[in-house]
């Protein structure tokens, strides 16, 4: 197949995605913190970077594309954060063809983990690249924006097609499974999944992408209608707490995992 998705490593745990046609020798790179491990893989396969994609403006997602874009006078779609030197500035809705491939993506906007927070949806090839908003069995820190905003950002990805491949910016599925077990302990699909990571990571390979069908049995950040994660949690927060609607389930639980 011409078209694929491949990870590029940086830093300790990052995801840089490539989108490359092997045909056309073409690339485009999905938060490129680092600049060298990119200019590595693409010397490496013969191709030229033609565009790149960024979900937000942490370093560790966008420090890399001045480098590159002077390098390859490639173009940049990002929100409008001057970190991220975008040559186009992304909005809600937005939809992006990128003829290399052939391919729109749609652009959603998902706040909480930062306020500026976009993901990058193709509705023809299914996937999703989501950056630090959803993880494999977890979710990101609520640093600039809201809980509230977070969940909210979470349920808007929840209602994509489930057969939606989940590009996540990091690798921190062990780690997040480690917490879903501690919540839900009698899921079986947990345990199933730890097995298969265990053994992925053994060999070190990527956990991902996943897809939004498994993370809806396994990441309780999306289950927050679940009776069993319901009751968990208000024996952990203990008498006197009411916990009223998916919203606040979603905090306390958010908040619980920041300490675990």
């Amino acid at each position: 197949m011409s078209f694929s998705i491949q990870p590029i490593s940086a830093f300790k745990d990052n995801y840089i995605w490539a989108m490359v046609h092997l045909e056309k020798k073409t690339a485009w790179v999905v938060d490129p913190g680092d600049a060298i491990p990119v200019v590595d893989f693409l010397e490496k396969n013969d191709l030229n970077l033609n565009g790149i994609l960024i979900t937000h403006h942490h370093n560790d997602h966008c420090g890399g594309v001045g480098k590159l874009k002077e390098q390859y006078e490639a173009v940049v779609y990002g929100p409008e954060t001057p970190a991220i030197f975008a040559t186009h500035i992304v909005k809600d809705e937005q939809t992006i063809f990128i003829a290399d491939f052939d391919i729109t993506l749609k652009v959603l906007t998902i706040p909480g983990h930062t306020l500026d927070h976009v993901a990058y949806y193709c509705e023809s090839k299914q996937f999703l690249f989501c950056g630090d908003t959803l993880f494999s069995a977890g979710c990101g820190r609520v640093f600039e924006g809201t809980f509230e905003q977070m969940y909210q950002s979470l349920m808007k990805i929840a209602n994509l097609p489930e057969s939606t491949q989940l590009y996540c910016g990091h690798e921190y599925t062990l780690s997040n499974l480690k917490f879903a077990k501690h919540v839900d302990p009698e899921n079986a699909d947990i345990d199933q999944y730890i097995a298969e990571v265990t053994k992925c990571r053994g060999n070190n390979l990527p956990s991902l992408p996943s897809t939004l069908f498994l993370e809806k049995k396994v990441n309780p950040f999306l289950r927050t209608a679940s009776e069993v994660i319901i009751r968990w949690l208000e024996r952990s927060l203990g008498k006197g707490v009411d916990l009223h609607g998916p919203a606040q389930i979603f905090e306390e639980l958010r908040k619980m995992k920041d300490k675990f």
